[in-house]
């Protein structure tokens, strides 16, 4: 009795089993069938679902988000299928994100203010004499050297001091006639007087010359040092023969590589600061005199001349100097931190940050950069707020969210005719990959640091703003 009742249980167990399997595949064969209208839909009260289905604007592939395909299928890129991209999807006003998560991603915003980008240039440098303060004592006509005052090359000397004594018979006899006729008082003799003083200059007699014991004494024209010495004592010295070389030291040159990306903002007289390692400390103050019309084209570099004050005399050619030259500013423009700027050229922008909270990619057009800062030509008029701190992720979800499609305004132009087809070259999208979005990243801080406040893990945390 107990065995029979058993099997009639079991067996009708199995009925109701097949019962409801087979009545869930006739309600899910009656649903699929579009003919097939619920009563409601035939009253007119209800909404059908086809009718409620979402708009597909395209299929992308999450770790490539900047490709976009027409219909479905497998990613070219990945072992993955495609995801559609919805109409109610894309923002409109920006990214909205949370105040809680937001802090918690480390997303920092800053001012832009205005201001001209004056960075320092700071290059290295080879001093050499000042040629504007050279002067060359030489013989203008036939003499011999009796006898040399200064015997070493590089040996200061000061201005009137004598270097040597030659004997010049031209130059005698003309010096011997002015102090002969300078003595005299008639007018005639005056008159005399000046033509002598006349040959004088003719024969090229220095000035300071003078006549000791027969003999013409040749002095130093400038403070200096005598940086070359042409002759020796007893040396016949044919007519334009170098006796000395004078170089003076109340300044130098000093030569210096300016980059080709930094010429633009030095002009004369821009100020420049040197210091030499041999002096530690010391700072030589000078000036720009000029820039040299070429440039050097291995290295893209065009040579400055760059004088220097030396008034004690410590800086000698051939010296190593490190230089600072600060450049006048030009016209103010919106600064930016370099690293607020996403891409570079035709792709860069920025992320701004809207009243309402909700961030927005700007395209904009930098400048020159330096010290930290960029200058925006176009795109910002400063006092916007933008990010500086954890925009890729903002700009990532933006290019998700349809943001990056109207600022580029050619979003149909990246869309392929094939779900199946992809150019290899379209792998560098792979650059805009935004690999989690803003809740993961999220998650992933947490767990790094578990003593920090864990972040919300709702989905509406990060989310275009409809």
């Amino acid at each position: 009795m107990n065995h029979s009742k058993r099997i009639y249980i079991v067996v009708a167990s199995l009925a109701l089993l097949a019962g409801g399997i087979g009545m869930g595949y006739w309600w899910a064969s009656r649903s699929a069938d579009p003919a097939v209208s619920p009563p409601a839909a035939a009253a007119g009260g209800a909404t059908t679902p086809a009718s409620s289905e979402r708009e597909v604007l395209y299929w992308y592939d999450p770790m490539v988000p900047g490709q976009r395909f027409d219909q479905p299928g497998k990613s070219p890129f990945m072992d993955m299928q495609l995801v559609p991209k919805y109409a109610d999807e894309v923002s409109e006003g920006g990214i909205s994100i949370a105040p809680g998560t937001r802090q918690n991603l480390g997303i920092s915003t800053v001012e832009v203010e205005r201001g001209s980008l004056a960075g320092t240039v700071s290059v290295p440098g080879t001093i050499g004499w000042d040629l504007r303060q050279e002067h060359v004592v030489s013989a203008r006509v036939d003499a011999v050297v009796d006898r040399l005052f200064v015997k070493a090359p590089y040996e200061p000397v000061r201005a009137g001091q004598p270097l040597a004594s030659i004997l010049a018979p031209a130059w005698s006899t003309a010096l011997a006639e002015v102090r002969a006729l300078g003595q005299a008082s008639s007018s005639s003799a005056q008159a005399l007087q000046l033509a002598a003083r006349e040959r004088l200059r003719v024969l090229g007699v220095p000035p300071g010359a003078a006549i000791r014991d027969g003999r013409i004494v040749l002095t130093a024209p400038v403070n200096g040092v005598v940086s070359e010495i042409g002759v020796r004592e007893g040396q016949a010295a044919s007519t334009g023969t170098l006796l000395f070389r004078v170089n003076g030291t109340d300044t130098v040159w000093l030569e210096a590589a300016i980059p080709q990306a930094a010429v633009g903002a030095i002009v004369p007289g821009t100020p420049v600061e040197a210091r030499v390692s041999t002096m530690p400390g010391r700072v030589f103050e000078g000036r720009v005199e000029t820039l040299l019309p070429q440039i050097e084209t291995g290295s893209r570099t065009q040579q400055a001349r760059i004088v220097l004050d030396n008034p004690d005399g410590v800086l000698a050619p051939g010296m190593f100097a490190q230089i600072t030259l600060e450049p006048t500013g030009g016209a103010e423009q919106p600064l930016v931190p370099s690293d607020a700027v996403i891409g570079a050229g035709d792709e860069a922008r920025v992320i701004v940050m809207e009243e309402g909270g909700q961030f927005r990619p700007v395209a904009v057009q930098t400048g020159q950069s330096g010290g930290g800062f960029t200058e925006i030509l176009s795109g910002l008029k400063g006092g916007e707020r933008i990010v500086a701190s954890g925009q890729f992720l903002i700009d990532s979800e933006a290019n998700l969210s349809g943001a990056l499609e109207r600022l580029g305004g050619n979003a149909s132009d990246q869309s392929q005719p094939s779900g199946k087809e992809a150019p290899e070259s379209q792998m560098e999208g792979m650059d805009d990959m935004p690999g989690m979005d803003a809740t993961e990243a999220a998650d992933d801080e947490a767990e790094a640091a578990p003593e920090a406040a864990v972040p919300s893990t709702d989905e509406s945390a990060v989310e275009p703003k409809l």
